[in-house]
């Protein structure tokens, strides 16, 4: 377990990160401005993280281990039978829980602004869907591979919650619409080979 004057000086560093966020785009944040954001030294810095790529990473990380514990609480308490479309709702459920409840940093992840952030965004997103379509795929018979299964489901969602948020949907119902597709998209068997 890390020290705790550690575990404060990343929680700094990252609050930090964050803040900036919010005034420019990443390519532009120095070290030297973090720091000083932080009332970290450049020294305490490098002692953490080779560069702000890897604090950027680290932030990502946070959010990937507790997206992970989500999901597994949900298919422990949703869906202890395994079932194909209740295992991606629930992994939908987690990625939308944490994409709203940290949107403070979400928000900044779009492309256009910050297209590294995006790009790490993306990139996470489709290797935890991915990850999941590999167990799915011990115990059915897909028709394409677990990374097309993966991309399909990842950017078809979110192509669906950008377009929900351009026409003002509110969350509640951003979420439920969504389930719903999934779940269609799912028993309609289009992802799985039929036994026989």
């Amino acid at each position: 377990m890390e020290d705790k004057r550690i575990i404060k000086t990343k929680r700094s560093l990252k609050a930090a990160m964050v803040s900036m966020l919010s005034q420019g785009d990443f390519e532009h944040i120095t070290i030297t401005e973090l720091c000083r954001n932080a009332e970290v030294s450049r020294i305490t810095f490098y002692s953490h993280y080779n560069d702000k790529y890897a604090l950027l990473d680290d932030i990502f990380n946070d959010m990937l281990r507790i997206g992970t514990e989500d999901y597994y609480r949900r298919q422990e308490e949703n869906n202890p039978a395994r079932r194909l479309a209740a295992g991606y709702v629930n992994m939908l459920d987690s990625i939308l829980e944490l994409y709203y409840d940290r949107f403070d940093f979400f928000q900044h992840t779009n492309p256009e602004k910050n297209p590294y952030l995006a790009s790490r965004f993306y990139s996470i997103v489709l290797e935890t869907v991915e990850m999941h379509t590999l167990h799915v795929k011990k115990r059915l018979r897909l028709k394409y591979s677990p990374k097309k299964i993966a991309g399909f489901v990842c950017f078809g969602m979110l192509g669906f919650v950008n377009e929900s948020h351009k026409e003002k949907t509110p969350l509640e119902e951003i979420k439920q619409q969504a389930r719903e597709l999934l779940t269609d998209l799912l028993k309609s068997g289009i992802l799985t080979e039929s036994e026989g």
